[in-house]
């Protein structure tokens, strides 16, 4: 039994979240909190306040015609939500002016869970209703939330897994009930020496306690998206894996997990270079089979390195900064057909793999 949602609701919901992943397009991960954009800044020699922020971001949003031609939807965080660009046009209203879709992270980060060894949980559910009901109103037709699991000798835990896939239903509920479809994100950290397989395991243990929970909770599946890790192997793992051993692990991993309802899958990069996301993202496309969902993107770092690397803050780089985001929404979107013919960027063989990122 699904949630008590009208018929009008559930035809929405279905529509907006098959908007996002129509083919050749994908989602830019846009919501970095203001820490985290300050560490992208700083690696660029450029000062964290909000106008240096919402000049980026406008950069970005008016990148042009062909913006749009890849990039589906967009994650804001909340301070962009408001924020305009030097015309004094709304941001959101940019990008609902392109036809692309605004979305909010609306988690409040990751938090110690208690009773467990190192593991996490995510905070944000008090007050979500009212705060989904705003950004709805405010122009957001989709949310994100991300919750972040490890993989050691001893994660992750039963606990761990049970307590993030009830979080991610939660969030779902009220997100469905406000006309939000959640993007459902329980992400297996690529930190560690773990083989493909150890992470193929755990990543179907993860995915099967998260469809478990949003089945108990009466989730409209087919209002929803998933965001997942691709199956790769621990970044300090010893062993190195091709594409294709990469490809066929994620899709069995999603097979044997993913309710076909689900309209479409849009990746996290991960920590993987910009040429490292393509490629894989490239080679899932490529793998044989029927695969009942969508395959596509929602990145952050694997479409902004090359962005930040060009335009290093300076008002007669902007155009440069354009090109590149340009290139890399260009390159994602072949890749989610499984067209992708490579090609490199500014910084696109550079690592973007944080250690620990999960608090």
């Amino acid at each position: 039994m699904d949630a008590p949602l009208t018929p009008e609701l559930k035809a929405e919901l279905k529509r907006i979240a098959e908007a996002i992943v129509v083919p050749g397009k994908g989602i830019l991960a846009a919501d970095e909190s203001t820490g985290t954009m300050g560490k992208r800044l700083a690696n660029i020699g450029v000062e964290n306040t909000e106008d240096h922020r919402r000049n980026y971001r406008q950069l970005l949003f008016t990148s042009g015609a062909g913006m749009a031609e890849n990039i589906s939807g967009v994650i804001l965080f909340h301070e962009t939500v408001y924020q305009k660009a030097d015309d004094g046009t709304p941001f959101v209203k940019i990008l609902k002016d392109q036809g692309i879709i605004p979305g909010i992270k609306l988690d409040k980060g990751v938090v110690p869970l208690a009773g467990t060894i190192g593991e996490g949980t995510t905070q944000g559910l008090d007050g979500l209703s009212e705060r989904c009901a705003q950004y709805k109103k405010d122009g957001c037709d989709f949310a994100k939330w991300r919750c972040v699991l490890k993989i050691s000798e001893h994660t992750p835990s039963e606990l761990a897994m049970k307590e993030n896939a009830n979080v991610l239903a939660r969030y779902a509920t009220i997100c469905q009930q406000q006309g939000l479809v959640p993007i459902v994100e329980p992400e297996v950290l690529c930190d560690g020496e773990h083989t493909l397989e150890r992470c193929q395991k755990v990543t179907e243990a993860v995915l099967s306690a998260t469809y478990k929970a949003l089945v108990d909770h009466h989730i409209y599946l087919e209002g929803t998206l998933l965001k997942p890790n691709m199956v790769t192997a621990g970044q300090s793992c010893a062993t190195k894996y091709k594409p294709e051993q990469n490809a066929e692990a994620t899709v069995t991993a999603l097979s044997r997990t993913v309710p076909a309802a689900v309209p479409g899958i849009v990746f996290l990069s991960g920590g993987q270079s910009e040429e490292e996301a393509s490629i894989n993202l490239n080679a899932i496309n490529q793998f044989p089979g029927k695969k009942p969902w969508s395959l596509t993107f929602s990145f952050g770092r694997a479409l902004q390195a090359s962005v930040l690397k060009a335009w290093s803050g300076k008002a007669d780089q902007v155009k440069v900064g354009q090109a590149q985001f340009l290139k890399r929404a260009a390159a994602n979107g072949a890749a989610s057909k499984g067209q992708f013919a490579g090609g490199s960027s500014v910084a696109g063989g550079q690592s973007l793999f944080v250690a620990d990122h999960q608090y």
